[in-house]
């Protein structure tokens, strides 16, 4: 009696498994039979004016402090792998962090710059400000942010190959061409290939990264000049039993010199780190830069500061390098090597309005390692400076003083 209970459950489990298979065969059927795709336009269907949102409140705007991140609310496109979006100025994330000599951390730069820029939103018109008089949306040229180059995190010659890759990508990519009357064409004047380039601005990343870029720029410039802010002189003689070992955050410009990328007309601006002696300051002069260091704003104010880059760079192509440890660590903690005695934002800002009207083929800011930052000071610091070189590379020249109730007379000599 017991194996006929056992076998008659046994049959009405088969019976029932196998009507489930056979019903799941048939809706399966079903599915892939069915033409075309599976995208529907509710928005024909829905009438989104109607809706409780809609119909009261209107858009959905995102707010400062919300949205997807980019830099200052941009339009976003991963560039490397989407052409369609046009670009007179693009940025660019390095998340490379892997030569540094101290704290690392700087990977997550682009991140914290981007963070740091949420309550810009350039990108959705707010970017007027006294001390430029302008907004760099004011002059016509298309910006987009293009995300981040997935760097390798395990080899450091694949990694520089890969950020010079990138570069080069986007530095071939046709310009936009402006989206105003107010556009101008900054780089075809001396383009190798008498082409307008985009301008890229970068977010590191540890100072490694200018090594790729220069290459990248000496295929499409030749040998470019360049403005180092920072607190350290990075062109120590390359160290180390193998090539790749050499290749550090502070000997980049070296080999870069080595290489040819640089012309013998680059400068320093802020220097004050420790030095073996001055045979560093002897090598620094072989490989072509002038040294403006901390002090001098001191002693020579920031007029002269000023005056000796622009007399320095005249008119030859240019690339701006700013390592955020230029800005001292109790207003930029956030970084890799630190220095005590640097300079003000206020400082760095105002040197930068200055340098307006050179022929920047681009810019980057490095070093930003937010683990060690406060507040997020450090990034808001950096976002603040990229704003500040997106204006640089679009005016003619150095904004007037913001009168108010001053005149020309009251400005200091």
């Amino acid at each position: 009696m017991l194996h006929l209970w056992v076998t008659l459950v046994s049959l009405c489990i088969y019976t029932i498994a196998q009507r489930h298979h056979h019903s799941s065969e048939q809706h399966q059927e079903a599915l892939i039979s069915v033409p075309g795709d599976f995208t529907f336009d509710t928005n024909s269907q829905i009438s989104l004016s109607e809706e409780p949102w809609t119909s009261k409140y209107g858009a959905q705007n995102d707010l400062s402090y919300s949205g997807p991140l980019s830099f200052s609310h941009f339009d976003y496109r991963k560039c490397l792998e989407d052409a369609s979006a046009p670009f007179d100025i693009g940025i660019i994330g390095f998340p490379f962090d892997t030569t540094t000599s101290y704290r690392p951390g700087a990977r997550f730069g682009p991140y914290a710059i981007r963070s740091g820029s949420r309550r810009q939103s350039l990108g959705a018109g707010r970017g007027y400000t006294l001390a430029w008089g302008s907004s760099p949306s004011d002059f016509g040229s298309s910006l987009l942010d293009c995300g981040d180059v997935p760097i390798s995190a395990y080899d450091n010659a694949k990694a520089i190959d890969q950020m010079e890759v990138a570069y080069s990508t986007l530095l071939s990519r046709p310009v936009c061409g402006g989206t105003s009357e107010m556009y101008k064409e900054k780089t075809r004047a001396f383009s190798l290939d008498g082409k307008e380039h985009p301008r890229i601005i970068t977010l590191g990343g540890d100072h490694t990264i200018v090594l790729p870029i220069l290459r990248s720029l000496h295929k499409v410039y030749g040998p470019v000049s360049v403005i180092h802010f920072d607190a350290h002189l990075d062109t120590w003689p390359p160290r180390g039993t193998t090539a790749q070992e050499g290749i550090t955050h502070g000997s980049f410009f070296a080999v870069a010199a080595e290489e040819g990328l640089l012309t013998n007309t680059s400068i320093h601006a802020g220097i004050r780190c420790k030095m073996l002696g001055i045979e560093d300051m002897q090598h620094d002069d072989t490989v072509g830069f002038q040294v403006i260091s901390a002090e001098d704003i001191d002693d020579y104010g920031i007029k002269k500061v000023i005056e000796k880059i622009r007399e320095r760079i005249r008119d030859k192509p240019v690339y701006l390098s700013l390592d955020i440890d230029v800005v001292d660590p109790g207003q930029a903690p956030a970084t890799g090597t630190p220095e005590v005695g640097g300079w003000t934002t206020r400082e760095v800002k105002r040197i930068l309005r200055g340098l307006s009207g050179l022929n920047f083929v681009g810019a980057d800011i490095v070093e930003v390692a937010p683990a060690y930052d406060n507040a997020e000071i450090t990034g808001i610091a950096a976002a603040d400076i990229v704003h500040d070189f997106l204006s640089m590379m679009l005016v003619d020249g150095p904004p007037e003083p913001h009168s108010g109730p001053f005149s020309n007379i009251d400005l200091l000599s």
